[in-house]
């Protein structure tokens, strides 16, 4: 993306993979800048964290702003060494996998919303889809490099995605980490996307400790292969739980991780409802993420087995959203929204998230939405 919008500009591009260029940016930082000068971008920027302190002197000496773009695939590392050594004087882009809207709409993104308003522009500007489609698009999943045919071979792309990650990301913030336990270990996750959070299962699954399963869950959430949605709670709602639920950022991920050969087995599959669950949450987020905002989304559970899958936090309003598989969702679904109106927030338009078609409504308070649309 960045080469793209390089392209008839001054901007050169320089890697830190090339052994050389990491050499000199190690070795003489402010040589290299000045051999590199901006504008310039300067991909695995990691692998020299030398340049930062040398990087932040030009910065305050007075160079434009985006004159260093700086990129790297270890994200945690990255942003540890951008937050520690260029606090105030970086804009944070996180890449997600590619959209609906991207591979099956015409781009167009703006954060998720419930006004009527919204609703009728996105169907100008997404595509429907029959549940089989759907189940197309989870299986597929929107990884760029196999989405955009440069690799046709799906079970060979995910394959050497998990290679690389293992072999180039895991092993610099594990050292001598057991790479085929690490992969049991993301499988034994991937199967439980979607749910609660329940580390001592995945670690009896695999055969490690709680202790080392925590820490490698921390691996994987600070690498952006998963990530937590919190309990939503307030100081009037005090019987909801703590235990966070767990998404993968890319359901294609899951699906290849647990052995699902085809989207109709998938569809059928005994994780059907929990993967586009994943799918769904994951969507949401990037219709806020693609326009640089933060989403404050949480999921409702308390003590009495009240749930709701999502809960959208937005100018002064709580929105509940229900996601099912379904083509046609009965009313009994919402009884819990009722459950928000104990709390200080006030309840706003909620709606119920299904396979469907077309969009229709329990309520004037209560949308039914096809997936296809978020």
């Amino acid at each position: 993306m960045l080469e793209h919008l390089m392209e008839g500009t001054n901007r050169q591009k320089v890697t830190l993979d090339d052994a050389e260029n990491r050499r000199l940016a190690k070795s003489d930082p402010d040589l290299f800048l000045e051999l590199h000068p901006a504008p310039v971008l300067i991909d695995e920027v990691q692998y020299a964290p030398e340049l930062f302190s040398y990087i932040k002197i030009r910065v305050d000496s007075g160079a434009e702003p985006g004159s260093y773009w700086l990129t790297g695939s270890q994200a945690f590392q990255l942003m540890e060494l951008a937050q520690e050594s260029l606090a105030g004087r970086t804009a944070i882009i996180h890449m997600s996998a590619l959209s609906q809207s991207e591979l099956y709409g015409d781009g167009w993104t703006e954060p998720l919303s419930l006004t009527p308003e919204q609703i009728n522009g996105r169907k100008a500007h997404l595509s429907s889809c029959s549940p089989v489609e759907m189940y197309e698009r989870i299986w597929n999943g929107g990884m760029p490099g196999h989405r955009s045919g440069k690799y046709r071979d799906r079970d060979v792309f995910y394959s050497s995605y998990i290679q690389t990650y293992i072999n180039r990301d895991v092993t610099d913030m594990i050292p001598g980490v057991d790479k085929l336990l690490f992969a049991d270990f993301i499988r034994a996750a991937a199967c439980r996307a979607g749910q609660m959070l329940n580390t001592h299962d995945i670690a009896l699954d695999v055969g490690v400790s709680d202790d080392t399963a925590k820490r490698w869950l921390r691996v994987l959430e600070r690498s952006e292969i998963i990530f937590y949605l919190r309990p939503y709670a307030n100081n009037l709602l005090k019987r909801t739980v703590k235990t966070p639920k767990m998404y993968f950022f890319d359901t294609g991920l899951v699906s290849y991780l647990t052995k699902y050969s085809s989207p109709e087995i998938l569809q059928n599959g005994a994780i059907n409802g929990a993967v586009l669950e994943n799918y769904t949450v994951a969507e949401i987020r990037k219709t806020w993420q693609n326009n640089a905002k933060e989403c404050l989304i949480h999921y409702y559970r308390d003590k009495d087995t009240n749930e709701i899958d999502l809960v959208i936090e937005g100018d002064g309003e709580l929105h509940p959203l229900e996601i099912k598989k379904s083509t046609n969702p009965g009313t009994e679904l919402v009884s819990a929204f009722r459950v928000l109106d104990k709390g200080s927030v006030p309840r706003g338009t909620g709606a119920i998230l299904c396979l469907r078609e077309t969009v229709s409504a329990i309520d004037k308070h209560t949308w039914i939405l096809p997936i296809w649309m978020i």
